[in-house]
């Protein structure tokens, strides 16, 4: 298989039965026997067409002068693909082109293939510049118009601006857009205490514990290493280390990882437990994600319970018996839409409610689970307000005097290796925001609350 069949199978799979790039391109690359330079050319053309699908449909609509949804879906996979290589790469069109048309006659026939030759020929003729602006022509609103040339749906350009404006920094949403198009570099995390930081790798910012690999496969690092130096964004980093490091590890404390998959803030927490003494519990109520916890785990020489229960279950059940839970709560994931480019064609703000009541369920259910004194980390991959601040809020006004929120930003300065920009948002509250255009980490939200 060549690079371009390959991306084209991971975008098809996208595509067809929702599945994840991230999990599903490094297999297909492997089961190609891909040399490196084809790898990153085939992560380079998944991740580029995924990220910015919605431009690219808009083209395809005025150059095929039909709506998209009127061309056959593999077909359209195609296009995209072919699209991207010729407005946002240094392919040579006659190579974007004939490998494109090659491409659909594998799957559609002469019909498709000539089809497809002909709309990526008359794409080629014009700039991006020019596309671009053909395609903001057709937008209805200023949201419409932002939407088409970053490649963001409207209710997510629009969720990104509340919430910076809560921050009072709605000036920067720009540069959040412009991050998020762009491939992040690869983090990774030596498990504190099993792992020291491999000399001459360049560290991370802000988390003590994390690495910049160089150039290449992660994976011989990752498995060399026992699972010890692990692939790791540096914000979920920082998220397990807030809840660790709030307070003084005492030795015989209980941890609780209430919704652990897939496993990377539990081995960070399970490293920090062995080291304080502590005992660590993990639940994920997703079978395969628990799967995922417990190879996460294998570098940990610790015995490590992964239940696979309903959070709200596990936690409701167990009145007063933790002294530090992690809330790392299923969200729309769109603070990671940097590693996750489909995530943001995939979700929607019909997902939003379903989503809260689930977050608010597991953080009250949590906080029952605490012993006096306790600390809770409510954590997720999102900056939607809905699933951060509003979801606080309606815990704390159920909660009552029963909990304190703690200032999460001073936590994270106390133990960051370089300052963090945190502003205090505009309500006064203690929580956390990291974001991809100001701290190069996922959008990463973290609060800290402590039970009286």
């Amino acid at each position: 298989m060549t690079a371009r069949s390959v991306a084209l199978e991971t975008i098809r799979a996208v595509s067809d039965s929702d599945a994840y790039a991230n999990l599903l391109l490094p297999r297909a690359i492997a089961r190609a026997g891909l040399s490196t330079a084809d790898a990153a050319l085939a992560t380079e053309l998944t991740y580029g067409t995924l990220r910015r699908q919605g431009t690219y449909d808009a083209i395809i609509a005025l150059a095929a002068d039909r709506p998209v949804g009127e061309i056959d879906p593999p077909i359209l996979d195609v296009l995209r693909l072919g699209v991207h290589q010729l407005l946002a790469t240094r392919i040579a069109s006659h190579a974007a082109v004939n490998e494109s048309v090659a491409l659909a006659r594998t799957l559609g026939g002469r019909a498709s293939s000539g089809f497809v030759n002909a709309v990526l020929r008359r794409v080629s003729r014009d700039t991006p510049g020019e596309w671009l602006e053909r395609v903001e022509h057709t937008a209805r609103s200023d949201d419409e118009r932002l939407s088409l040339s970053s490649a963001h749906p409207v209710w997510v350009i629009r969720a990104f601006r509340r919430a910076l404006a809560a921050e009072g920094r709605a000036d920067e949403l720009d540069d959040l857009l412009r991050a998020d198009n762009a491939a992040p570099r690869v983090a990774m995390a030596a498990l504190p205490g099993l792992a020291g930081i491999p000399d001459a790798r360049v560290h991370t910012t802000y988390s003590p514990i994390g690495f910049f690999p160089g150039g290449g496969d992660p994976e011989p690092v990752v498995r060399e290493s026992g699972g010890r130096l692990r692939v790791q964004d540096e914000g979920s980093q920082l998220a397990a280390l807030a809840l660790t490091r709030a307070a003084p590890v005492r030795p015989g404390e209980r941890w609780l990882d209430l919704c652990a998959g897939p496993g990377g803030k539990t081995a960070v927490l399970a490293a920090e437990a062995l080291a304080g003494g502590a005992i660590l519990e993990a639940n994920e109520p997703v079978p395969a994600r628990a799967g995922l916890v417990r190879q996460a785990l294998a570098g940990v020489p610790a015995e490590i319970p992964v239940s696979e229960e309903d959070g709200r279950v596990r936690a409701s059940a167990a009145g007063g018996t933790y002294d530090r839970i992690l809330v790392d709560a299923p969200c729309t994931g769109l603070g990671a839409l940097r590693r996750r480019p489909e995530a943001r064609w995939r979700k929607h703000p019909a997902d939003v409610p379903e989503l809260t009541e689930l977050q608010r369920g597991l953080v009250t259910a949590a906080v029952g689970a605490l012993r006096p004194g306790g600390l809770l980390a409510y954590v997720t991959c999102s900056p939607h307000l809905a699933e951060t601040a509003a979801v606080l809020a309606e815990v704390r006004r159920d909660a009552g005097d029963e909990l304190e929120e703690l200032d999460a930003r001073a936590v994270l300065q106390s133990f960051a290796l370089a300052p963090l920009d945190l502003p205090v948002p505009v309500d006064g509250s203690g929580r956390a925001q990291l974001w991809p255009h100001r701290h190069n980490t996922d959008a990463m939200f973290i609060s800290l609350l402590r039970r009286r």
